[in-house]
């Protein structure tokens, strides 16, 4: 697929600088840009490379001021990191499998439901009650349990597994497998130090436009629902206990874990190895810190680090001495040492 300068100026509502007939047909990072693709330059730690880019076309910001004369035609736009995105949305697009039908061999039951333009590929299982909207792709090896629903164009990779009644909305992406509506864990200690296992009965239902990463867990609820809002962007290897609820536009990285009934709030961003106790609420728009362990409530609109986490700006002070303690250690030492001579001088 080729992308002209001004096709893309104008699907991103963006000014030409240069020839508006230059073609492109696949985006670049700005480093590796080479004769015939597309980068962006958002991030100035990258701005070196804009000088040297044999890129074809680039996008920046309208206020970006260049320090030279730059080879590549320029688009630019309100915002060139939400403009890449949009402009990779066209390419993948262009060249992403449009499957339909059936392939064989493959388990549909007779009492499933599937909407128009469906494809269920090889080796996929399709239980009694399952409800397919339309434009639904189900990949090769993915097992949907009885009652399952999944809206409109939503796309289930390799080896996704959902279990029985749980619900998945329209324009979702769950990628190769993940595990959706497996027990959440849930034991009752016995008198003799055995555990008693504590029926799972609800679902986890996941709203719609939300994408899953690989290798990710969402429990079902002891009782209810464990919920994905609207919008949350999960990425690979994260754990979701039961009972949770994640508020909707919510981005969590890699490796994240949120323990039982836990709440969190919409439009907050988790870093990689975040951390979350059960039965907590944490705000909207909060941030966790890479590896923060949050053990108690957060209100709204706080960015926490550290464990157990404390507000970034508290933890950074707090940094700023601890780090220092081996030389506070000695210093107190040679004090004790000095006090303890004053002492002894003084009894004599």
């Amino acid at each position: 697929m080729q992308l002209s300068a001004e096709t893309i100026a104008g699907y991103l509502n963006g000014t030409i600088e240069g020839d508006a007939s230059t073609l492109v047909s696949a985006p670049a990072r700005i480093e590796q840009g080479k004769p015939g693709t597309l980068c962006f330059l958002a991030n100035p730690k990258y701005e070196k490379y804009l000088y040297t880019t044999k890129a074809s076309i680039i996008l920046l910001n309208r206020d970006f001021e260049l320090k030279s004369k730059i080879t590549p035609v320029i688009i630019r736009v309100d915002n060139a990191y939400e403009g890449i995105a949009s402009v990779l949305t066209l390419f993948e697009s262009a060249k992403s499998e449009n499957k339909k039908g059936r392939e064989y061999p493959s388990t549909v039951s007779w009492k499933s439901k599937r909407g128009k333009n469906c494809y269920i590929g090889s080796y996929a299982y399709i239980s009694k009650g399952v409800r397919l909207g339309n434009n639904v792709k189900i990949y090769p090896h993915v097992y949907l349990g009885d009652n399952v629903e999944i809206g409109d164009n939503t796309i289930l990779f390799s080896g996704v597994k959902v279990y029985k009644g749980c619900i998945i909305g329209a324009n979702c992406i769950v990628h190769s497998n993940s595990v959706i509506g497996a027990d959440g864990f849930g034991f009752a200690p016995q008198a003799n130090g055995e555990y008693k296992k504590i029926p799972q009965t609800g679902n986890v239902v996941i709203e719609d436009n939300v994408e899953i990463g690989a290798c990710t867990t969402i429990d079902r609820s002891t009782m209810g629902s464990t919920i994905i809002r609207y919008g949350v962007k999960m990425d690979n290897l994260i754990q979701i206990a039961h009972n949770v609820e994640i508020g909707k536009n919510t981005v969590i990285a890699a490796q994240t874990g949120i323990a039982g009934s836990s709440k969190v709030g919409e439009n907050c961003v988790f870093a990689g190895q975040a951390g979350v106790i059960g039965h907590l609420n944490v705000g909207n728009r909060v941030t966790l810190a890479s590896k923060s362990g949050v053990s108690k409530d957060v209100p709204d609109d706080k960015a926490m680090l550290g464990f157990p986490a404390m507000e970034a700006s508290k933890y950074k002070r707090s940094f700023a001495i601890f780090r220092n303690l081996p030389e506070l250690r000695n210093d107190v030492y040679d004090l004790m040492k000095k006090v303890a001579e004053i002492e002894k001088k003084n009894d004599e």
